[in-house]
């Protein structure tokens, strides 16, 4: 059932690829409630992908990360009155459904809503809510998304929504990018070794489709790995060094996107563009497939609720698997 709800605030702390994957619920909630207030309780360093989202009122920032690693009291106390000052929510929806993100919730409004203790792997966070939805664990996370949202608003986001959605971050700028040839992203970097896809064999899925390849990079070993694919293909370019909000408009002027299962990979799923997701300690739980961004899974079984990262088997994916998925993408085939 439909509530009277006129502001709405959104706890999702971290990380880019679980904001990615979150941000997509904001446009089914702006048409549900056109009027409604929508604010989002962000990592400092992922809020610029947020700041212009169309349906967003404000953005507040936190900075748990630094205040883990300092330790400092005088952190503690001004992020703890930052957040007490914000205004009174008709209802907070904590996204993440971690001690943290439950407490940031709890602190910011009484009204708060998240998953249940069964639905999480820290169930404490559960008894921060006034309210909870149950879904499973092993659901996928942008179904799991979507439905802890509805639940908490009264209604329905549908897969023939999420199938149909609008692109969910802007495109702010226009990148001078290859014209005779079709635009391939390569992202070769992850938060874990084991699900980094050989780097020999981006290079060799290059050569293989001989289009203009973009080898994304996130930080100085990235762009060493990918300095090295360039060397090793002559189809290969480095990308350039891209802010957050760039890296959204570089990816949405792609015509394919490859890569591992990290932030940036998801953002093509978000923008609508076709994609390819390597998976190895992980699984498709982490995607949402549609005919045009589609995962390819190592042999490895994979234990959701205590996921290896030793499980290196990302490196059994066969480049001409690849390939002919990328090919069957890009023309057709």
């Amino acid at each position: 059932m439909k509530k009277d709800i006129k502001s709405i605030a959104i706890v999702r702390l971290s990380a880019l690829g679980d904001i990615i994957n979150s941000a997509v619920v904001l446009q089914f909630i702006k048409k549900e409630y056109p009027d409604a207030k929508i604010e989002w309780i962000s990592e400092e360093i992922f809020s610029e992908i947020l700041r212009d989202n169309k349906h967003l009122h404000t953005v507040h920032t936190v900075n748990l990360k630094k205040l883990k690693k300092t330790k400092s009291f005088s952190l503690l106390k001004k992020t703890f009155s930052a957040l007490s000052m914000l205004p009174d929510y008709d209802v907070v929806i904590d996204m993440q459904g971690l001690l943290k993100s439950a407490a940031v919730a709890r602190i910011i409004g009484k009204n708060t809503h998240g998953f249940d203790k069964n639905s999480i792997r820290e169930s404490l966070a559960a008894l921060f809510y006034k309210t909870t939805s149950s879904v499973p664990y092993e659901e996928n996370i942008i179904k799991r998304n979507c439905f802890v949202v509805a639940d908490a608003l009264g209604f329905e986001i549908t897969d023939a929504m999420i199938l149909n959605k609008e692109p969910v971050f802007p495109q702010k700028k226009e990148f001078s990018l290859q014209g005779e040839k079709k635009n391939i992203a390569f992202v070769i970097g992850a938060s874990w070794s084991s699900k980094i896809y050989p780097k020999e064999s981006v290079a060799d899925i290059c050569n293989r489709l001989q289009e203009q390849c973009y080898i994304i990079w996130g930080n100085a070993s990235e762009k060493e790995e990918a300095q090295w694919i360039c060397q090793h293909s002559k189809y290969a370019t480095l990308a350039p060094k891209l802010t957050l909000n760039e890296l959204v408009s570089f990816v949405s002027s792609m015509d394919l996107l490859i890569g591992n299962d990290t932030g940036p990979t998801h953002l093509a799923w978000a923008q609508n563009i076709p994609s390819i997701t390597l998976l190895g300690p992980t699984t498709t739980r982490m995607i949402y497939e549609t005919p045009i961004n589609v995962g390819i899974k190592s042999p490895s079984n994979v234990n959701i609720l205590k996921i290896d990262k030793n499980d290196f088997s990302i490196k059994e994916i066969p480049v001409e698997k690849v390939t002919n998925k990328a090919k069957e993408l890009l023309y057709g085939l």
